[in-house]
């Protein structure tokens, strides 16, 4: 079993916080919040379709998007400006119901009377499940992205998700919650006490969520879409350091609030004898996949990120080093 983390008070917040910025974060949370209630007055697949036109008519045309279009043009040079508006369209529908499914997570199950996920690679995961190591399960923010826990904890894995703090501190702790009651029971802040954690986990043989998709200002350059993208290397890390298992997953929305979510076979870790080297091609093995599945379904996922690395850019000192280690992005053309 996991440890449980400390509760801690949702009114109470760091003492050092101006009142400037505690009182944004109150007007922050009461807006969130309202939103939320809202969405709860409604079923589940009402409240999905609700946030499906929100984001295809009120926030689509707004300059929110400009950024999403401008990922759009240079991930798919070949497409022209209408296939680029309808996957816009298609994004902002998706990133509605995501809103609009929250607070009704706990209805979102693989078992039960009314199942919303249909499960299939059953095969990988038990094949996994044979090596006898911790799994590391890793995603990205493709369709209802909190869907990836709930099959886990169903599953029956024990262990933690690696999660990005919200800014909010009361909005923070309300998604721990929500996330802790219906998914994986720990919540694994990233930074070094987050790392420490899951080394700790995943020696037990416990399993890790983790996305792995969003840019990550620590991390290493890898071809992402044909474009350098700053990945986190943890996911591979870990693999190469404790032989724990990554095992893919994609999930892809069948149409309201239902999800068909499949496992993928096992990315094997590469041996080349330059642990540098083999942390890079690990890597972008990983983003390979992710990328793979955003082609499949590119409206369901998440392009209004700044996911890419500025041509120029200054590479962190960590990540400058691994670069070098590794012989540059260059190395990671290769096939894992």
């Amino acid at each position: 079993m996991t440890e449980t983390l400390p509760a801690k008070n949702p009114l109470q917040e760091t003492p050092n916080v101006s009142l400037g910025r505690r009182l944004r974060h109150y007007l922050e949370a009461a807006g969130f919040f309202l939103v939320m209630g809202f969405f709860r007055l409604f079923p589940i697949d009402r409240a999905s379709a609700i946030g499906a036109w929100i984001g295809r008519n009120l926030v689509a045309p707004t300059p929110l998007s400009r950024r999403a279009i401008a990922n759009l043009r240079q991930a798919f040079p070949e497409k022209s400006e209408a296939e680029i508006r309808a996957i816009l369209v298609a994004m902002w529908d998706n990133l509605g119901r995501v809103m609009g499914e929250y607070p009704h997570l706990d209805e979102i199950v693989w078992r039960g009377p009314n199942p919303r996920i249909e499960l299939t690679g059953i095969e990988n995961v038990e094949a996994a499940k044979a090596r006898g190591k911790g799994f590391i399960m890793v995603s990205g923010h493709l369709a209802n992205w909190e869907i990836m826990p709930i099959v886990g904890r169903e599953y029956g894995f024990t262990g933690g998700v690696v999660v990005r703090p919200a800014n909010n501190p009361y909005v923070h702790r309300w998604l721990d919650a929500v996330r802790s009651r219906t998914g994986m029971k720990e919540q694994i802040a990233k930074g070094a006490s987050g790392t420490r954690r899951a080394f700790s986990l995943l020696r037990r043989g416990e399993a890790l969520c983790l996305l792995v998709d969003q840019r990550a200002s620590e991390g290493i350059p890898v071809p992402f879409f044909g474009r350098d993208a700053f990945t986190t290397p943890a996911p591979a890390a870990l693999a190469l350091k404790l032989g724990a298992v990554i095992l893919p997953i994609s999930n892809h929305r069948l149409g309201g609030a239902r999800f068909h979510v499949h496992a993928h076979p096992m990315i094997e870790p590469p041996n080349t004898g330059d642990a540098g080297k083999d942390l890079i091609e690990l890597t972008a093995a990983i983003t390979r996949f992710v990328e793979e599945r955003v082609r499949e379904y590119p409206g369901e996922w998440l392009w209004i990120h700044k996911r890419w690395v500025d041509k120029n850019a200054p590479l962190r000192k960590r990540a400058q080093a691994l670069k070098t280690e590794g012989g540059g992005s260059g190395a990671t053309s290769k096939r894992v």
